[in-house]
């Protein structure tokens, strides 16, 4: 029997997850020292941006998705909440709520104080030159779905630092 077979699936995530937020902090920090804030900033959303397809065909598959479109807001939704749950950490995960109060609109919101990104650019004393990598992720995720939508809610640094809060809210446009 491996090792495999005796760690739960939960435990699995949390591992790869939690290293991966800890790879990404620490390649961030190190291209902070090595070029500057800003360099880091563009250098991580183009990461992000080119990542987001790759990352969201692999969720398709474990999924067990094999159509090229997202219908409706409900599909969107759930496929978003479930590639939300298997990327990240659970301990993360919990703390980033993700909802649909009408039928255009996804509000999203961290508990206060508890974004990974947050934490870590505090952590290691970048927080105010840090521009949101986070939110953008989910909006390369939308476009790489090819998803018409409009952020209703400005993100130039980040929000938590800027308004101790951070929450938004995306128009989603049908695709008809």
């Amino acid at each position: 029997m491996g090792v495999l077979d005796i760690i739960e699936k939960t435990e699995i995530r949390d591992i790869l997850g939690k290293g991966w937020l800890t790879h990404d902090g620490m390649w961030f920090y190190h291209v902070c020292q090595a070029f500057g804030i800003e360099k880091a900033n563009a250098l991580n959303k183009a990461a992000i941006k080119s990542l987001a397809p790759v990352e969201l065909e692999r969720v398709k598959r474990v999924l067990g998705i094999d159509k090229e479109s997202i219908d409706n807001i409900d599909e969107l939704m759930d496929f978003m909440i479930a590639a939300l749950e298997l990327t990240l950490p659970d301990s993360v995960f919990k703390k980033f709520h993700f909802s649909s109060p009408s039928r255009d609109l996804i509000h999203w919101n961290w508990e206060s104080g508890q974004c990974f990104a947050y934490k870590g650019m505090k952590q290691i004393g970048m927080i105010d030159g840090y521009r949101c990598g986070v939110i953008f992720r989910i909006e390369c995720w939308l476009e790489a779905l090819r998803i018409r939508y409009l952020m209703r809610t400005r993100i130039e640094g980040c929000l938590m630092n800027e308004k101790g809060i951070c929450e938004g809210e995306i128009q989603v446009f049908s695709n008809g």
